[in-house]
């Protein structure tokens, strides 16, 4: 339990990019364990027709791979590179990023098969997509930003993104040509993105908003307490005031019957009354 808990906490105190990161892993441990069963429904279909009856897959792909390497290299890309775009981006605009990427990407995917009507095609999954467009987004914000990079020293993050997206260019080549394709594309989203941004235009501010009716959606409602506190400190603090103005009241009585008759002239209650009065 306390090992649940911890994981609870890291997750709570995670930044948006660590959050993906970490549903990302937790995806890969169940796609180990029920690799058939994840595939065959939340994977993305090559073929149209399997999509429209599955059309959540264009959303879920960007959540699944199947082998070690595969994720590791997305995912290690995406903490560096991701940290880094929150120095300049929001937390909804990395989701903008992230999400509506690999829609982008899932759906150029889509049309190309479509075209070609390419059969024994096999479904996409990975991030790469999603995890492409945050890179080349940062990289047009930032081109010229240097990472220090152990063995190799200083690169400008221009020269980084170039390498990233020429890998899959080169995956072009291969006869499983989809995965590349989807990268390219959220390459190339990323870029219109980020640029569309410099001059004021949010692109995917529809998406945010989606994002955030949902998240309304499901918070549980909390009657506001302010009503019922607001005249209870009202009532709280009329009585506080009489009490104040009849104790002011009675010591001003004490002190004018010590001016006219002197000390002596009190009583024991007025002068018990008169030190725990000046000891407040």
């Amino acid at each position: 339990m306390n090992i649940l808990n911890d994981i609870k906490y890291a997750y709570k105190k995670a930044t948006v990019v660590e959050k993906i990161i970490y549903i990302n892993v937790f995806l890969f441990l169940i796609t180990l364990l029920f690799t058939r069963f994840i595939i065959q429904w939340f994977a993305l279909p090559a073929s149209l027709d399997n999509f429209l009856y599955k059309p959540w897959t264009l959303i879920s792909y960007s959540f699944l791979h199947q082998n070690l390497f595969h994720i590791l290299s997305n995912l290690l890309v995406l903490y560096y590179i991701g940290n880094l775009f929150l120095d300049f981006y929001t937390k909804k605009q990395f989701l903008n990023f992230y999400f509506l990427g690999g829609i982008f990407g899932g759906s150029m995917f889509l049309t190309y098969y479509y075209i070609l009507d390419t059969i024994n095609v096999l479904p996409l999954a990975g991030a790469s997509a999603a995890v492409t467009t945050i890179f080349i987004a940062i990289a047009t914000k930032i081109p010229r930003y240097a990472l220090r990079l152990r063995f190799i020293g200083s690169v400008e993050l221009w020269v980084l993104a170039a390498i990233w997206v020429s890998l899959s260019i080169l995956q072009l080549a291969n006869p499983d040509k989809g995965s590349a394709i989807a990268h390219i594309s959220g390459a190339i989203f990323g870029f219109i993105y980020s640029k569309q941004l410099e001059r004021g235009n949010d692109i995917g501010q529809w998406f945010e908003m989606i994002l955030d009716y949902f998240s309304t959606l499901f918070k549980p409602e909390k009657k506001s307490p302010f009503k019922a506190v607001y005249k209870t400190k009202n009532k709280r603090s009329s009585k506080t005031k009489d009490v104040s103005k009849t104790k002011q009241r009675k010591i001003d009585d004490i002190l004018d019957k010590i001016s006219k008759s002197g000390y002596e002239s009190l009583t024991q209650e007025e002068k018990d009354f008169l030190f725990r009065a000046g000891k407040k």
